[in-house]
């Protein structure tokens, strides 16, 4: 099962946790979180300079709520990301006209990774609309505050998941969470995505905690 850390701000915890077996490693530039990313010009200098190595193969995820296309480009560039995660509003047609500039420019490319908030009232057949142009779902729990609400959602809603796009699961996961996870048989579920449960403060990660949930959550 693969594993998300969003919310990485300092780059200290950035390295100390590139040591543990993730697989994406999530920086929010929504300006409005408290785990906002994109003012720390240390963590962009590091980012250029540091994390090819620092990283390895850990695939940089930018998340991002409502941004204007210019500004989700110009960060795909600048911190090199391979994925962006569209956490907002955004429009399967957002997707499409997104698919339409980089089909037509050399400018950097990444895989799209669409955020859905989760209640009793969610329809999923409204994600089929995005399946063309994303790499995975991310199922969240609907709250006040586009993510980062520390609370799960009821999990035996993903039965009503019936599409092909596989997706992470996020939303209030713990460290005590992972022997839940584990008895989940979706078939498209990849992995999970922790933030906020893992935090000793905003933007702050928890590494031993960290991994002390993969190691249960693989074992």
């Amino acid at each position: 099962m693969r594993v998300k850390v969003c919310g990485m701000r300092e780059p200290d915890n950035i390295s100390a946790l590139s040591q543990l077996p993730i697989d994406f490693m999530g920086f929010i530039f929504y300006p409005a979180s408290p785990r906002f990313a994109g003012a720390n010009k240390k963590l962009e200098k590091w980012l250029a300079k540091e994390s090819p190595t620092a990283l390895k193969s850990i695939a940089r995820v930018g998340v991002f709520v409502n941004a204007e296309l210019e500004d989700l480009i110009n960060r795909i560039h600048d911190y090199e990301l391979d994925y962006i995660q569209l956490h907002g509003s955004e429009s399967a047609e957002y997707c499409k006209e997104l698919f339409s500039l980089w089909d037509f420019s050399s400018i950097r490319r990444a895989s799209i990774i669409k955020a859905f908030s989760i209640d009793e009232k969610f329809n999923f057949d409204s994600v089929k609309a995005y399946e063309p142009y994303c790499k995975y779902f991310l199922f969240d729990t609907k709250g006040a505050s586009f993510g980062g609400n520390g609370v799960q959602f009821d999990w035996s809603l993903l039965e009503q998941y019936k599409g092909e796009t596989p997706f992470l699961l996020s939303g209030g996961i713990a460290e005590e969470s992972a022997e839940a996870i584990k008895t989940l048989k979706h078939p498209q579920l990849a992995g999970v995505d922790i933030n906020s449960k893992f935090e000793t403060a905003p933007g702050l990660k928890d590494i031993a905690a960290i991994e002390r949930f993969i190691q249960n959550l693989n074992n």
